[in-house]
């Protein structure tokens, strides 16, 4: 239960129904989307929510649903249930597309069975009726008209139509042409006049032909007259076509008693066409704004991590603005939270937050916060927001603040979550406070659960001292005078009352009055509480810079696994290459070996031929030996006597890496290769001479650029591939796009229900790069591709 009743639309849960009721194709949807109300049942809510999950997986990660005919059958069917009266071919026509629909749907999950149990369970047991579609396309062509050939007796006075039109086209067209060689007619050709074929005579020759005059033109000099010896022809069309609707009205009303037995089962199809839009139209909301499906609790507690309000989300998108996240926990030990910090510090964003995403869980609707939030499920949602003073019922501000404060403490229990947003306010705080406090203490008794938002320090105190109530605070920039936004529960906040308005620039003569006015105790704890402040700030900020240390420490880390993997799968290509190299020498040199015994024995050991190849074999093992020698000197004494520094570039022995100094410890060199770190020891590395390298790496470098350049295309297709590998996809392609300079990037990815191409321009808004972002002309492709024109 849900008060006052206007609890729903102070929370903005009306905004969010109606922007889900957008979404919907059907009005039988709509309606369901006007029925949203939370559930208290565990099985239901979860149901719901599985549900809504599923159909966002299906719509970003699978083939689109068939959803093209979404008619409400319902009226059609309750029409046909009553005997006697029957069904028109535009009707027939809704009827048949619907149920096509429908069939569609339940393939196409069929042949996914298993993967979406929840939506299966929308058509469970609901049995693919193809009678009634056969029944219907017997009669009904494919424009929703009876076919010609519905019954004998119609294809019979349909040709008997055709002729006889055809004999009475002769007949007007001889007297036609008679008329016109007698000139008796005017300008113009045969002419239609009440439904019936006429020739324009000019008035002067209308008694020279014999027939009916149908009418005349605005000027009087023509005359439309229907020849006698046609107008018994056209009278027995005339006839024909009273048999063939009369017909067509009995095959209607045939058609109509042969589906009426199926009036429930059609009822059912409709049930399920209204439930696929509604459950469609919760997911393509959650898709907008990134709603993700919490763990469902059946305890009253609330955690949402890095929650959003939805509807400040959505506005903030269309202005390029970040919304910060909330971090609240809400249980038996922390049941109610008092929020407190300076106006416009986002206090009351904070309660409406935590209630309207409440009020959405409780609905079946998935929620922007992280997979890892927790929801429970409470029974009544009290809520006290904004001004109800009411003239009416003679009530002022702090008398409707009251009243509700008075239902509360009668009517709250452990399962009602309270959210009441600048607590004891309308009245003299000396009496607010106190009445506050007291009413508090009474709600912490029945244990419920709730959010509350106070300037009263007697209420920050209250919740210092009293178990199951927490104090919380909105942080504040004091330096900057700004608001952070973020919410930190276990301290109060300051009002940053004389702060502010200093900041605005009141009068320095008045914030002295005004400080020398209040107690000197309460002034101690406004500064204690700004000095916490900054602490809690600085303390936050300390964990944010931890964390980015922890995580580069993680990345520096896997990089140089990365790197040691890397060498190690090097270290053993080099050894293959010296082995190989070394068979190679020994093939060589046994080569040579055999031509020169060869040649000796061609020559017959002729003495100064045996000598000369004996000299070239000589030359030849020489010239290997000495080559062998060089490269195991260079292995043995790879250092340099020249001395290595930071900024140096060196290379690995026994590799061709190449890397800088970035630090030196000892007999260690720590080098760096592009984003990879590594450490090696002093004698495994030589100093290169670094003009060189640059030139050899520029070179490198410049042909690798002209290689890119010559092969690459702007233009990518992602077609059937997920979100997450599109997005990978394209970011390869844009960043060569953009480093080789080329005006624009072609992206394909298909029309479908445009979730993919929705995904892609958010993606791409967040490049400073992409000015503007167009569809392919439509005889190209239109919404199927998006042309980025980058900077």
């Amino acid at each position: 239960m849900i008060y006052p009743d206007n609890a729903i639309e102070k929370l903005g849960f009306a905004d969010i129904k109606a922007l889900i009721k957008s979404k919907c194709l059907s009005e039988p949807g709509m309606e369901m989307v006007d029925k949203i109300q939370p559930q208290t049942r565990f099985d239901q809510v979860d149901k719901f929510l599985r549900q809504a999950y599923e159909f966002k997986e299906l719509l970003v990660n699978d083939a689109p649903l068939p959803v093209d005919h979404l008619y409400p059958i319902r009226p059609l069917a309750e029409k046909a249930r009553i005997v006697g009266t029957f069904l028109s071919e535009d009707e027939f026509f809704t009827i048949l597309l619907s149920l096509k629909t429908v069939f569609a749907i339940i393939r196409y999950f069929n042949e996914r069975s298993g993967q979406y149990p929840n939506l299966e369970a929308l058509f469970e047991h609901l049995p693919i009726e193809k009678n009634i579609v056969t029944a219907i396309e017997r009669v009904v062509d494919a424009k929703g008209k009876v076919k010609p050939t519905a019954s004998p007796a119609l294809a019979e006075i349909i040709s008997s139509i055709a002729k006889a039109e055809q004999e009475a086209r002769k007949r007007i067209d001889l007297v036609f042409r008679t008329a016109q060689q007698s000139g008796w007619t005017a300008d113009g050709n045969l002419t239609i006049r009440d439904g019936r074929l006429c020739i324009p005579i000019l008035a002067e020759n209308k008694r020279k032909i014999k027939g009916w005059i149908h009418d005349e033109s605005a000027t009087g000099q023509t005359a439309y007259i229907e020849p006698e010896e046609v107008f018994h022809l056209n009278n027995r069309v005339r006839d024909l076509e009273f048999d063939k609707r009369r017909e067509i009205v009995r095959i209607l009303i045939e058609l109509t008693d042969e589906l009426r037995p199926h009036v429930p089962l059609l009822i059912s199809y409709q049930s399920l066409l209204s439930k696929v839009d509604f459950v469609r139209a919760k997911a393509l909301f959650a898709i907008d704004v990134d709603g993700r499906m919490p763990e469902l609790s059946k305890d009253t507690s609330i955690s949402l991590v890095n929650a959003k309000h939805p509807l400040l989300l959505l506005t903030f998108r269309n202005t390029q603005q970040a919304v910060v996240p909330l971090n609240v926990h809400i249980d038996e030990q922390q049941r109610v939270i008092v929020v407190s910090g300076p106006n416009a510090g986002g206090k009351s964003v904070c309660m409406k937050t935590i209630g309207l995403l409440q009020l959405m869980v409780q609905s079946g609707l998935l929620i922007p916060a992280d997979a890892t939030s927790k929801v429970g499920l409470f029974k009544q949602l009290f809520a006290d927001i904004g001004d109800d003073q009411s003239i009416e019922s003679d009530l002022s501000t702090y008398s409707a603040h009251l009243s509700k404060m008075k239902y509360f403490t009668e009517h709250a229990d452990a399962k009602t979550l309270i959210l009441i947003d600048e607590f004891g306010t309308g009245t003299d705080p000396l009496f607010g406070g106190p009445i506050a406090e007291a009413v508090l203490e009474v709600l912490n008794r029945k244990k419920v659960r709730g959010v509350v938002t106070t300037h009263y320090s007697n209420l920050k105190v209250f919740a210092s001292n009293t178990a199951g109530i927490e104090n919380a605070s909105m942080l504040f920039d004091n330096v900057a005078m700004r608001p952070l936004y973020i919410l930190q529960t276990g301290k109060p906040g300051s009002s940053y009352a004389f702060e502010i308005a200093q900041k605005i620039g009141l009068n320095e003569t008045i914030l002295q009055a005004a400080k020398q006015k209040i107690g000197v105790q309460q002034k101690r704890v406004d500064t204690l509480l700004v000095d916490l402040e900054r602490d809690k700030k600085d303390v936050y900020e300390a964990k944010v810079a931890i964390a980015q240390k922890e995580k580069q420490l993680e990345r520096l880390k896997a990089e140089n696994e990365q790197l040691q993997t890397y060498l190690e799968e090097n270290k053993r290509t080099i050894i293959n290459k010296a082995r190989e190299d070394a068979r190679e020498i020994i093939r060589n040199a046994n080569k040579l070996v055999e031509n020169t015994i060869s040649d000796i024995r061609e020559s017959q050991a002729e003495k100064a031929k045996t000598k000369a190849l004996r000299q070239r074999l000589d030359q030849e093992l020489n010239k290997h030996a000495e080559e062998t020698k060089t490269e195991t000197k260079v292995k043995q004494n790879p250092v340099e006597t020249v001395a290595i520094k930071v900024g140096d570039w060196v290379k690995i022995v026994g590799t061709e890496n190449e890397a800088q100094v970035i630090s030196m410890a000892k007999n260690n060199v720590v080098l760096a290769m592009g984003e990879l770190r590594t450490v090696q020891k002093r004698a495994n590395v030589v100093r290169i001479d670094k003009k060189h390298l640059q030139t050899r790496t520029r070179q490198a470098h410049h042909a690798k650029i002209a290689d890119d350049v010559a092969s690459f295309r702007p233009e990518v297709d992602v077609r059937g591939m997920r979100t997450e590998a599109a997005l990978y996809e394209i970011e390869k392609y844009l960043d060569k796009a953009i480093m080789m300079g080329f005006p624009n990037l072609k992206i394909v990815h298909g029309k479908g229900d445009g979730i993919l191409r929705k995904f892609i321009r958010d993606y791409l808004r967040k490049y400073g790069e992409v000015t503007r972002m167009e569809d392919e002309h439509p005889d190209r492709g239109g919404e199927g591709i998006t042309y980025a024109y980058l900077d």
